[in-house]
Parts: structure tokens; C-alpha cells; sequence
């Protein structure tokens, strides 16, 4: 009788869940038809009153958002999220990659474009902004200043997020809310924009830790770096390329709007992709749905076990001596991270609007924008070689030198007349695309079990305050020259070089699960 009214109230939920989807969906659907009418006049929307039907569509994206949420909220929480801390998940050391493991790799990856390149739009549009609404440049830095706190915050939120509602719940949760971004492209004004962009932003900000943690749980230990890396690289060179080529083939015909209007075919896209996604084993034995985990545990070789209090005992609270030990590490990575958002979300948003004020066409430079990222692509592929097969701390090196290399041309490319810019981009997108691979796995991978998550997610936030201040600066009208924002990123980057070679330690072959009473993780080599 209990498994009954289990499945019935499963099915209620996941009726919930599509009803919710599908109202934000219409909700998206009503704001079309304005900003159809405005296909004339270059689908300028500006001045134009909201109708009913816009209206109307508002507050069915609130309310199926909310819906949504309800549908995916598990039944039982205080009980399920007792059990859940209680339950420790751990995938075999040398298990064999299955199918399941592969798909789940190409099921994420697409994930992680379709999350990345909602900020990485943000770039494209702000040219466009400019001119439709008629304010000054440090009036729409606003739009990316409110989007990036919203990553921030998502990046600290989401993760307590996926242990409420699980791994794949809270991906789907966050497809939903991209769907409803999507009404950024028929905003009448600038203000509407900046506020669902904060939306926009607190979605995306915590897929990529929720990503890496689901990864972690279904992986074969030794597979686990180049996976890692692989994924999240392949992640960002294709959102950033599907955001470029969507600014390069469609927005000089639907204007800078369509790459908000995207969101919707996405985000529709990534809540089809969750029936390919498996939920942690973990959250589903705490729910306890044992058959549908030990299914999952089959396909992925994982395992889980309840935590004795031996085990428990064992952890311990952090010490002084062990926060002192990873303080240089984390002081390294933290700025490595800032120093990735400050190029990221910082120099490479005002590049369109720099290229346009050199010359450039906005199609141009869109299309050169798109064409570096497209050269970054094969990158990945040896980037999650070189961590795996050669070495994680260089790996993470070498990235860092790189986009030194990229910040230096840009130095070149301000000072001379008529110098090209695709060599500078193109090392900058591969470098800092580099960096993003490996910055966040290597973390995972360099502190003990006690602090990893919060090390992870404090370095996953501070990659985004560095683009939070970059963007603060154009608010306040004090944009650097070209020259200068070089200048201002490659000194920070060169001490983050220096810690991370400094303090960084080699994790390639070490198994994370060997810790000694201090935290300290010992490899082959005895490091």
C-alpha cells in the first residue's frame, strides 16, 4: 500500500512538473507576437507598451516556475535530506567505461553549452543594446553587472539547492528558469532586461559544480580527471561557440534580441535531455527508491554505504594546522579564478564593442569571435589529455601561460595601427577556456573530503567576481583603454602563475581517498 501511494504521489509531482514546464512555455509563446510586429523596423521594440497578452505570459513564467519547482521538491525532505548525510557514494577504482558512462558525458556536455552560453551571449547583445535603447555604454553594463551577481549567488545557492532536490532535479529546474529567460528578447525596455538577466544568471550559476559533483559519483575513479576536464571543456568552447555563431548567422537579421530568444529551443532542449540523465545514486536511496538506485548503480558500477560513526569519528573538524596547509593552494586558485572572470566576463564583453569602435562591422567581428572560439574546440580534447597523461598541476600551468600569452597580444593589438586581432583572441578563448577545464576539477581534486565542496564552490564563485568587477568599472564610467585592461589582468595573472606553481601540488595518480589525519593527499611520487 506504501509503494502505491508512493508511485501515485511520484506521478502527481511529475504531472506538476510538465504542467509547470508547459506554462512557462505559453508565458514565453505571448511575448512573440510583439516583437514580431516589429520585424519592419529591425525588431525595435523600444517605446512600445506591454499588451495583455505579455502580461498575461509574466505571470504564467512565475507561477510554472514555481509549479516546476514543486513538482521536482521530493516528497519526506527532513527525513530524505536525515538519510542523505548519512550515505556516502563511491565508484570503483578501475571499473571499465560502459555506454552509460559515455552517454552521460555527451548528455552533460550539451548541458553545459546550453548553461554556458546564456552569459556568454551577454557580449553580443550589448552593442545592440546601445543603439535600440539610446543610453550610454555604462548604462547597459548593468545588463552583464545584475546577470553575474546572479551567478555568484547561484553558485553558492545551487549547490545546497541540488541537496534538496538531487543532482538531475536541480539541472531541470534550471532549464525551466532558462526557458523563461527567454522573454529577455521582447523587453521593451532596458530595465526588464536587467532584471530577468539576474534570473538568468542565478540559474546558470551553480550547473557547472552540480555537473561536476554527478560526474564525481558515476565515474570509474581512474577516469575521473580527463572526464572532468572533458566535459566542462568541451562545455565552454561550445557555449561560447554557439553563442558567437548565433550572433554571426542570426542576429544581423533578428537583431541582438534573437540571442535571448534562444534560450527558449535550448531550454526546452535541456529538459528533454533530462530523461538521459540518471540521479545520483545517493538521493535516490534516500529517498528510498532502492530499486531505481541499485538500476543505477548497476549501469555506473558505483556503490553506496552508510556512514558509521567510525567513519564519522574519523573525519574530524578541520584543524588550524590543516587551514594553514591549504591556504596558500586556495589563495592561488581563488585568484586564478578571479583573474579567469576578469577575461572572461570582462575583457572579452568589450571586445565587440572595442572591435566596432576600430572599424569593424558588428557581423565582423561577431564572425572573428566565432571563428576563435571554433579554434579553441580541438583544444579540449588536448587539454583533457595533457591533465590526464601528463600532468595536472602543468596542465594548469601551461593554460595560465597562454592566456598571459593572449593578454600580451592585446597589449600589441592596442598599441599598433591595423595589427589583426584574431591571434590575440584566439590565444585568449583558448587559454581562459583552458583554465575553466582544469580549474575546477583540479580543485575537486587537491583538497581532502572535509572541505572540498566548499573549496570547489568558493573557487566557482570567485570566477565570477572578477567579470562582477570588470563590469562595476563600466557602470561607473571608467572603462580601461584597451592597453590598460590588459595590463590591469596580466599582473594578477602573473602572481596567480607564481602561487599556483608555488603551492599547487601534483594530483595526477593520487587516490582522493587516502588522507591522512592533517588532509594531505600522497601520490606515487610521494608528494
Amino acid at each position: 500500500m506504501d509503494q502505491t501511494i508512493g508511485k501515485a504521489g511520484s506521478d502527481r509531482r511529475l504531472w506538476a512538473f510538465l504542467l509547470g514546464v508547459v506554462a512557462v512555455t505559453i508565458g514565453v509563446l505571448l511575448h512573440l507576437p510583439m516583437f514580431w510586429m516589429g520585424r519592419d523596423i529591425g525588431f525595435r521594440m523600444v517605446g512600445m507598451p506591454m499588451d495583455d497578452g505579455m502580461i498575461a505570459g509574466m505571470y504564467l513564467i512565475i507561477a510554472g516556475i514555481g509549479v516546476a519547482a514543486y513538482g521536482l521538491l521530493p516528497r519526506n525532505l527532513s527525513q530524505q535530506m536525515a538519510a542523505s548525510s548519512e550515505l556516502a557514494v563511491s565508484a570503483p577504482e578501475d571499473a571499465p567505461l560502459s555506454w552509460a558512462h559515455w552517454r552521460l558525458m555527451g548528455v552533460l556536455v550539451i548541458a553545459l553549452v546550453i548553461d554556458i552560453m546564456k552569459p556568454a551571449s551577454l557580449g553580443f547583445t550589448i552593442p545592440g543594446m546601445i543603439d535600440e535603447y539610446g543610453v550610454p555604454r555604462e548604462t547597459v553594463s548593468m545588463v552583464p553587472f545584475v546577470a553575474l551577481i546572479g551567478t555568484v549567488l547561484g553558485s553558492f545557492v545551487w549547490g545546497w539547492v541540488a541537496d534538496i532536490y538531487g543532482r538531475k532535479a536541480s539541472i531541470l529546474l534550471s532549464a525551466v528558469m532558462f526557458v523563461g529567460t527567454s522573454i529577455c528578447g521582447a523587453m521593451p525596455s532596458l530595465a526588464w532586461n536587467i532584471g530577468m538577466c539576474f534570473m538568468m544568471g542565478a540559474a546558470a550559476g551553480g550547473m557547472l559544480p552540480v555537473t561536476y559533483a554527478l560526474l564525481a559519483e558515476m565515474m570509474p575513479s581512474r577516469h575521473r580527471g580527463w572526464s572532468l576536464v572533458l566535459v566542462g571543456g568541451l562545455g565552454a568552447v561550445g557555449g561560447y561557440a554557439a553563442a558567437s555563431l548565433i550572433a554571426a548567422w542570426l542576429e544581423p537579421v533578428f537583431s541582438w534580441r534573437i540571442l535571448w530568444l534562444a534560450n527558449l529551443p535550448s531550454g526546452l532542449l535541456l529538459v528533454m535531455l533530462g530523461a538521459f540523465i540518471p540521479e545520483s545514486a545517493k538521493f535516490l536511496v534516500a529517498r528510498g527508491r532502492q530499486a531505481e538506485a541499485a538500476k543505477v548503480m548497476a549501469r555506473f558500477g558505483s556503490g553506496v554505504h552508510r556512514i558509521t560513526p567510525a567513519e564519522t569519528a574519523a573525519r574530524g573538524p578541520a584543524t588550524a594546522p590543516m587551514a594553514r596547509a591549504y591556504a596558500g593552494k586556495l589563495a592561488a586558485l581563488s585568484l586564478t579564478a578571479i583573474c579567469w572572470g576578469l577575461v572572461n566576463f570582462g575583457l572579452l564583453l568589450w571586445l565587440p564593442v572595442e572591435l566596432i569602435a576600430r572599424g569593424y562591422s558588428m557581423e565582423v567581428s561577431s564572425r572573428l569571435l566565432a571563428a576563435s572560439a571554433l579554434i579553441a574546440l580541438p583544444t579540449v580534447f588536448l587539454v583533457a589529455w595533457i591533465y590526464h597523461a601528463w600532468s595536472t598541476k602543468k596542465s594548469l600551468l601551461a593554460a595560465i601561460a597562454v592566456t598571459l600569452l593572449g593578454l600580451a597580444g592585446v597589449l600589441w593589438l592596442a598599441l599598433s595601427d591595423g595589427a589583426s586581432p584574431i591571434l590575440p583572441v584566439a590565444l585568449l578563448i583558448v587559454g581562459s577556456n583552458g583554465i575553466i577545464a582544469m580549474l575546477l576539477p583540479y580543485t575537486a581534486e587537491s583538497f581532502p573530503l572535509r572541505i572540498r565542496g566548499r573549496a570547489t564552490g568558493w573557487v566557482a564563485a570567485c570566477s565570477k567576481l572578477g567579470g562582477v568587477f570588470a563590469q562595476a568599472l563600466a557602470i561607473m564610467a571608467i572603462i580601461p583603454t584597451l592597453a590598460v585592461s590588459a595590463l590591469m589582468i596580466a599582473a594578477p595573472m602573473a602572481l596567480s602563475l607564481l602561487l599556483a606553481a608555488r603551492f599547487g601540488r601534483e594530483t595526477r595518480g593520487a587516490d582522493l581517498r587516502d588522507l591522512d589525519p592533517e588532509g594531505h593527499v600522497f601520490d606515487k611520487s610521494g608528494l
